[in-house]
This record gives structure tokens, C-alpha cells and sequence, in this order.
């Protein structure tokens, strides 16, 4: 299986009164080397997070106008992105956004600083730009069908691994009830790519990545027009 080309990714951010430009380049890594050796992906921290669907299909919508318009099963898996806090508390939710075959997101793992989830901001398009459910709302909804309730330490990899299964689930009911687009054996790519936010910095430069990655689709490797 070939391993989705998450799109190169780079920002720059100002450290000790210098520019730096970091470039991502997920696709260039084998499977098994994409995590930090020996990192502890439960430690408390902000992580900024990319899933691509199966053969890169283009599920969730289209971007019109470089704005991403969502169909139902975009919003089906932003609505699931933005209820984790409510199903597994410790864990929250800040900028994230539906692409038409892959999403990118932070996930918050609470507990230190300055990785900390901030304030709420406005949504875009039934999306989430900025942070999601606000910190320590309680519970909205009951446990989802078929996901073992969290226990404390919950994981990034546990994380992004109950979100595949939850918006799984909710794809295939809207395959067998609305006429969904079936998807090729499975809903997303079994591997995803991660980067661990070390400050507010970086964290202010990845929302924004996020929030204007619509615009950057016609340069996206994942774009199906840009297949080699």
C-alpha cells in the first residue's frame, strides 16, 4: 500500500529573534519510523496531526474558490473531530480541518504549558479553524457505539486510532442509509503523520497552516489532479 504524500508543509515562526522555515516531508519516511523513537506519545503536550483517506479519494467535499465546501461526510467527520473532549475527557480538540481526502488537526493532551489549549474561536464553514469544545464543558453526548470508554493516559496513537474507527462507523452508515460514496476496503490510510508542538510558536504557525490549507490545494500532492 502506498503511503499518502500528506502535503509538504512549511511555515516559519520567529525563535530567539530569527526566521526559521521548517519544511515536512511525511512522505519520504518508512511506516515504521514515522513516530519518535522512544517518545511517549501520553506525555501532556499539543500535537499536530494528518490522516489521509484510503487511495486518496476524494470523500469529504471539494474546495471551491480555495474554500473547502464540505459535503455530509465532510461534516460527519468534523462534527467527530470536534466531540473527542466529550467522549474522552483529558483529551481536547483545537484547530482542525476536513480536506476533500485527508484532514489536518491539533490534538491536546492537557496538562503542561504553554502547550495548553486557548480560547475558542470562531468556526468557518461548519468547520473548526481554531479550537474546538472550550475546556471542561461537560459531556454532550453518551460513549459511541462500538469504543471502549477512555482510561487515564490515553495516547495520541489511541486517539487518532478511536477518531478512524468512530467516523468509519459513521461512514458506512451513511453508505448503507444515504448513498454515501463506498470507500476501497478501508476508510483511511493505516499510518498517519504526527509532529509534536514544542511552543507557542510553532503552534500559532501550524493553526494557520491548517486554517488556510484549502488555498494551497491546487499545489497539494494528495490533489488527484497532481497524481505523477
Amino acid at each position: 500500500m502506498r503511503f499518502c504524500k500528506i502535503c509538504t508543509l512549511q511555515f516559519e515562526w520567529n525563535v530567539n529573534s530569527r526566521r526559521e522555515a521548517v519544511a515536512y516531508h511525511p512522505d519520504i519516511h518508512h511506516r515504521r519510523s514515522i513516530r519518535l523513537k522512544d517518545y511517549d506519545y501520553s506525555r501532556p503536550g499539543a500535537y499536530f496531526v494528518s490522516i489521509c483517506a484510503q487511495g486518496r479519494a476524494c470523500l469529504f467535499g471539494e474546495i471551491v474558490d480555495g474554500v473547502m465546501r464540505l459535503n455530509d461526510a465532510g461534516r460527519m467527520v468534523n462534527t467527530v473531530w470536534d466531540e473527542i473532549p466529550a467522549h474522552y475527557p483529558g483529551i481536547n480538540v483545537d484547530a482542525f480541518i476536513v480536506m476533500p481526502n485527508h484532514i489536518h488537526g491539533i490534538a491536546v493532551i492537557v496538562g503542561a504549558a504553554p502547550r495548553g489549549r486557548p480560547g475558542p474561536e470562531p468556526s468557518n464553514n461548519g468547520q473548526q479553524p481554531g479550537p474546538g469544545q472550550p475546556q471542561g464543558v461537560a459531556p454532550t453526548a453518551g460513549q459511541p457505539q462500538g469504543v471502549a470508554p477512555t482510561a487515564a493516559g490515553l495516547s495520541l496513537p489511541a486517539v487518532v486510532n478511536r477518531f478512524k474507527t468512530m467516523t468509519t462507523k459513521r461512514y458506512t452508515d451513511g453508505v448503507k442509509q444515504n448513498g454515501w460514496p463506498a470507500f476501497p476496503g478501508k476508510l483511511w490510510q493505516r499510518n498517519y503523520y504526527e509532529r509534536v508542538i514544542r511552543n507557542h510558536d510553532e503552534l500559532s504557525a501550524i493553526r494557520e497552516y491548517i486554517t488556510h490549507n484549502p488555498q494551497q490545494w491546487p499545489m497539494d500532492t494528495n490533489n488527484p489532479n497532481n497524481a505523477p
